[in-house]
This record gives C-alpha cells, sequence and structure tokens, in this order.
C-alpha cells in the first residue's frame, strides 16, 4: 500500500485529503457513503476532541462529526 494513503483519524488538523476506499467490511459504509464520502472526495481535518474522539471533518461544504472507529474505515491519501 502507499505509504501517504492513511487511516481518516490519522489525519492532524489542519490536513487536507482525497477518500481513497472505505473498508468494504465497513458497518457503517453505507452511512459513510449517503454522508458525502466517496472515493475522490477532498475532506479537510477541521478538529478534534481533547481525547481524539469524535472529529470534525469538512467535506462537500459542510463540517461533519465522526467516531474514531467510523474514521478508521476511510482510507484517505494526504496532499
Amino acid at each position: 500500500m502507499n505509504e501517504s494513503v492513511i487511516q481518516l483519524d490519522q489525519l492532524k488538523i489542519g490536513d487536507k485529503a482525497k477518500v481513497v476506499s472505505i473498508a468494504p467490511e465497513s458497518r457503517v459504509r453505507r452511512r459513510l457513503m449517503d454522508m458525502g464520502i466517496v472515493r475522490g472526495t477532498d475532506v479537510f481535518m477541521e478538529g478534534k476532541a481533547p481525547m481524539g474522539d469524535p472529529i470534525e471533518i469538512g467535506v462537500r461544504g459542510y463540517v461533519l462529526t465522526l467516531r474514531k472507529n467510523e474514521a478508521k474505515d476511510v482510507l484517505v491519501e494526504r496532499f
């Protein structure tokens, strides 16, 4: 796997990335896709709670809050 491809929850605040894939076995795959997280979508790490869970990402013009375990299912490539 390309070393620039990481899990969404590993982004630092202010990082921008492009969605590469969502784990096929993810229990929340359909919900993530319904919220606009699909391959090729640009995302921006807006913020994290003090303990790192949940996280806020900017996607398609709005801010989405995800649990860390949900964000781990999304692979992104930082740019």
